[in-house]
């Protein structure tokens, strides 16, 4: 099952700086939709207010129509119980830059400590799903290790089994590959690159233009906390109209040459 998302007049602001300012956005059911801009444009900041980790200040997300975070109470939204959340969390896959694994458990165990808490699934239940998860990845022999054992690559991969543990409706990835050395790259776009053939509605924050070609339905470009332009890949990557994404592109293309490596 996937899931539509929603971002309406989205505003969020930090020490008198509009980081999102009045975004209007919809990545569709069963599409993977990348979100490019540059440091600064409020794009992991976006990519978190859809499950709720940033509070917007004004503005609102739904996934398939249901409010995120909140629900309307007279004419203002007012927050949900942190239980109803975490409820709403467990149905949205997160992968974040630095891995975010728990030093302490097993590569295993971290896949299967979400699906035990909030899904309260018998343990032999969740194993097994993990155990599949981890080979989907190709880590299945790491399933004892625990991450300090692990590449990073390797730990992301093993992120990104977790996010799926929980089967959900949408999956968001906030520059999954920024943490990582450039020869273990590849292997975790192999990972995201299978998963967007699967029909899960997926998010991606990424500076990797060449993979947001190749994997995305619909691109979004923002700056300064607005949506700048938006389209097809052939459209915003190949024939930018506004000056401002041909400006980056140019730049992340001449970083990307070998002689700038």
């Amino acid at each position: 099952m996937s899931a539509e998302v929603r971002i309406r007049g989205a505003v969020k602001t930090y020490d008198g700086i509009r980081v999102l300012d009045g975004i209007d956005l919809t990545a569709p059911s069963g599409q993977v939709t990348v979100v490019l801009g540059p440091s600064g444009s409020g794009k992991s900041t976006l990519l978190r207010t859809v499950n709720h980790l940033e509070r917007l200040d004004s503005g609102y997300v739904s996934i398939d129509g249901e409010l995120v975070g909140v629900r309307v109470h007279g004419d203002r939204f007012k927050e949900l119980s942190e239980r109803a959340i975490l409820r709403q969390r467990s149905r949205i896959g997160f992968v974040f830059q630095n891995f975010n694994l728990f030093p302490h458990l097993t590569i295993l165990d971290n896949v299967v400590e979400a699906p035990l808490v909030t899904q309260r699934l018998p343990r032999v239940e969740a194993v097994t799903r993990a155990k599949e998860l981890l080979a989907r990845v190709g880590l299945e022999d790491k399933a004892g290790a625990y991450p300090r054992q692990l590449s990073g690559g390797q730990q992301q991969r093993v992120a990104i089994a977790r996010a799926l543990a929980l089967e959900p409706r949408l999956i968001l990835l906030d520059e999954p590959t920024s943490a990582l050395d450039p020869e273990l790259v590849g292997e975790v776009l192999a990972v995201i690159r299978e998963l967007a053939r699967s029909g899960t509605t997926m998010i991606v924050v990424t500076h990797e233009i060449g993979f947001a070609r190749e994997i995305a339905d619909h691109v979004v470009f923002l700056d300064e906390g607005r949506v700048i332009e938006e389209g097809p890949p052939s459209a915003v990557l190949d024939r930018p109209r506004h000056d401002r994404t041909r400006a980056f592109l140019g730049k992340v293309t001449r970083l990307a040459t070998p002689e700038n490596a």
